[in-house]
């Protein structure tokens, strides 16, 4: 069988280079992507950077500790604080006393809870140290001197964001994969039942065809699996490279060896390639020696009832899946993890079920001329050819509506949340801002915090909150959503909260542990409508002592000066910009993190397709010889066959990007319902733009590959 399927492959390996192609790619991307998560999780520790030179760094307590239940027992649960403790001045004195202190003005807290600076060294015995500083602060020797290093979570979350893409940008990479090659190999079976049907003929039983075809892809896996982790490691350090480059990861972030990344590339490649021409060698052993003299080119059982259930059952799981978000937690569709995987599902219902969806839609259009009806019979009796070019456009298509319209969309309604929520026509924003009053304006000043809860007694919550100075002042400038209550009763007994809390009845007591760890028992003054997370709660200055301001909110006064306003505010420290401005600076559509992973996600899907799509035509053109030399016969001139051969291409691209735009208006249409759901304004981003820039690569690269066996095709000679 060995012998039998390397002749095979030798004889057609014209058509599977494209397979090889794709394979060996996303064999390599596989390996470059395993092999930065390895070396995201195992990333080398750092020598501590900061009090490099002190064998003893005291530190001030920057984490809560809370009990919470675990089944019948209980666990400790650490949240990090919002305001850290500052080593105190009095311990300061007694440090001194040990030996020489290193003081980091730099990281000095200027309005701290008892003054002093974050974190010291000291030049002193470890033992005289922890008993000078009992339960008063930190003591940090050895490598634990890293948590004082101010680099030290920015790096944490830099690989963590690393992690996350090179995970995501691996698992799409799989699954387009598999529809590429499974596409190839069924096309590829389609166009050879006639040889099947000769086998057959000479006494081939269904399970050596199956035998064959399954040989044939475990040969291509192996050579394509084994270029592919050739490719991953010099892929693995431009990864890197990009990922330093953009901020995605830490400056001294490096690819390190390892093997399991390759190995599960490599076992990742042969196991698509068997899994993609497993249903086509089945479809194969079903062939008859019949088919050996079949000429009929209208393409019949494009869909085996296995196909039709598996693509029924994956739409009413995607469905199931939109509503079960849509009625559990709206804004998860809002969340990278829920809109890049979400999609996918209802995008392999759609794929599996494009034969059923695009035989209906080739009789919906009528194209004008003969060879318009050349175009749309042809693309009805040659389904196969159709679907399979249909498919992955049809991906490309969705996943840059779905993914990049729903990444667009978080900022869009951040913004537009935003602006309900102010009713400011000037926004200071700067660190430990200077606030003072101003004639012909209306200020109100927010520092940012945080609270943590503990919910139903399993669970410490933490929630981003803003501390406010005047809460009537807030009442006047700000537009918040209050479902009940009244932001002007918040002092320094109340907190005002938000929909998402367990608690959330006006008048009820909730405890809390303050942004600096302090426990306390506020009274709910106000309620918020839960919308896209911008609705925080809200607490006094009093309960936020540590935060400095950071943003002044001014609405002017009828007849106010704008200049003079705008000069005084000036006077605070920080950069005064409109409203308007200060919106677009900081909820811009894209940041450069969403950019880069939309660029490698996307890249990545559109280069398959591309693939898939020239592999595709060029298989097609190679068996149409006779086809359209019979329209040379009937009288069809050279443009006008290539003409028609374009026009089958064109017409196939448009109904998969026709398939792809509803998959993706699907996507929307669910996260315009979540918004309105979480009283969050419906402002969905539609990439019109991109989705109509990756149907035209793909039309492009399609006409050019049907093209190319027509251009070089002699002209055949006439019959008189």
């Amino acid at each position: 069988m060995l012998t039998v399927a390397l002749a095979s492959l030798r004889t057609r390996w014209t058509a599977l280079t494209g397979t090889f192609v794709a394979l060996a790619l996303g064999v390599g991307l596989i390996a470059a992507m395993g092999l930065g998560l390895a070396s995201t999780l195992g990333a080398p520790d750092r020598a501590p950077q900061r009090f490099a030179a002190s064998p003893v760094v005291v530190m001030g307590d920057d984490t809560l500790t809370v009990p919470v239940r675990r089944g019948p027992s209980t666990a400790e649960v650490t949240r990090k604080l919002a305001h850290p403790h500052p080593v105190d001045i009095a311990l300061l004195r007694d440090l001194r006393r040990l030996g020489p202190v290193t003081r980091d003005d730099g990281r000095t807290t200027a309005s701290g809870l008892r003054g002093g600076p974050d974190a010291v060294g000291v030049d002193a015995p470890v033992a005289e140290v922890r008993r000078v500083v009992g339960d008063r602060a930190l003591v940090l020797t050895g490598d634990d001197r890293r948590r004082a290093d101010p680099a030290t979570e920015r790096d944490a979350e830099g690989l963590l964001t690393a992690n996350v893409l090179l995970g995501t940008a691996g698992g799409l990479t799989a699954f387009v994969s598999v529809f590429v090659v499974a596409s190839t190999f069924a096309f590829s079976v389609a166009l050879r039942r006639r040889e099947f049907g000769l086998l057959r003929t000479a006494g081939a039983t269904p399970g050596q065809l199956r035998r064959l075809l399954l040989t044939e892809a475990a040969v291509v896996g192996t050579l394509a699996s084994a270029a592919g982790c050739v490719l991953g490691g010099p892929g693995a350090q431009l990864l890197a490279g990009l990922l330093v480059d953009e901020g995605m990861a830490p400056s001294w972030f490096v690819i390190r060896p390892a093997a399991w990344p390759l190995h599960a590339a490599f076992w990742t490649g042969q196991a698509v390639s068997l899994a993609g021409v497993w249903a086509a060698s089945r479809r194969a052993g079903r062939t008859g020696p019949a088919e050996a003299l079949r000429e009929a080119d209208v393409d019949t059982g494009v869909l085996p009832p296995v196909r039709r259930l598996l693509g029924f059952v994956l739409l009413a799981g995607a469905a199931f899946l939109m509503a079960k978000t849509l009625a559990a937690d709206p804004s998860a569709l809002l969340k990278r993890k829920t809109y890049i995987t979400q999609p996918m599902v209802l995008i392999t219902a759609v794929a599996l079920l494009s034969p059923l969806l695009v035989h209906p839609l080739t009789r919906l259009v009528r194209l004008p001329g003969a060879t318009g009806t050349l175009v749309t019979a042809n693309t009805s009796a040659a389904l196969r050819r159709t679907a399979a070019v249909a498919a992955p456009v049809l991906i490309t298509v969705a996943l840059a509506g779905a993914v990049a319209g729903s990444a667009m969309t978080g900022p869009a309604v951040k913004a537009a949340e935003a602006r309900e929520h102010t009713g400011a026509d000037l926004v200071v924003t700067g660190q430990g801002l200077r606030v003072r009053p101003v004639p012909g304006a209306t200020l109100s000043a927010s520092a940012p915090t945080a609270v943590y809860v503990r919910e139903e007694g399993s669970a410490l919550v933490a929630f981003e909150a803003r501390a406010v100075d005047d809460a009537k002042a807030l009442a006047r400038v700000g537009r918040l959503p209050v479902v009940a209550g009244d932001i002007a009763d918040l002092d320094d007994g109340s907190i005002v909260v938000n929909e998402e809390w367990t608690q959330h009845t006006v008048g009820s007591t909730v405890r809390v542990w303050l942004g600096d760890g302090r426990p306390a028992s506020l009274r709910i003054a106000a309620v918020l409508a839960l919308g896209t997370g911008n609705n925080g709660a809200y607490v006094t200055r009093a309960n936020a002592p540590a935060a400095a301001a950071d943003r002044i909110e001014a609405r002017l006064s009828p007849g106010a000066d704008r200049a003079v306003v705008e000069a005084r505010l000036r006077g605070t420290g920080g950069t005064v910009r409109s409203t308007e401005q200060w919106l677009a600076a900081t909820y811009p559509s894209a940041g450069p993190q969403t950019r880069t992973g939309l660029v490698v996600i996307l890249g990545i899907a559109l280069l398959y397709t591309l693939i898939a799509l020239a592999n595709t035509m060029l298989m097609a053109g190679s068996v149409r010889s006779s086809e359209l030399d019979a329209l040379r016969l009937a009288g069809a001139t050279r443009p006008q066959v290539l003409a028609v051969v374009a026009g089958e291409t064109l017409f196939a691209v448009g109904l998969g990007a026709l398939l792809g735009l509803a998959v993706a208006g699907v996507q929307l249409a669910g996260l315009a319902a979540a918004l309105a759901s979480v009283s969050a304004p419906v402002v969905v981003s539609v990439p019109w733009a991109l989705m109509g820039g990756a149907a035209g690569a793909c039309a492009l690269v399609a006409v050019g590959a049907a093209l190319l066996p027509g251009a070089v095709r002699r002209r055949s000679p006439r019959t008189g």
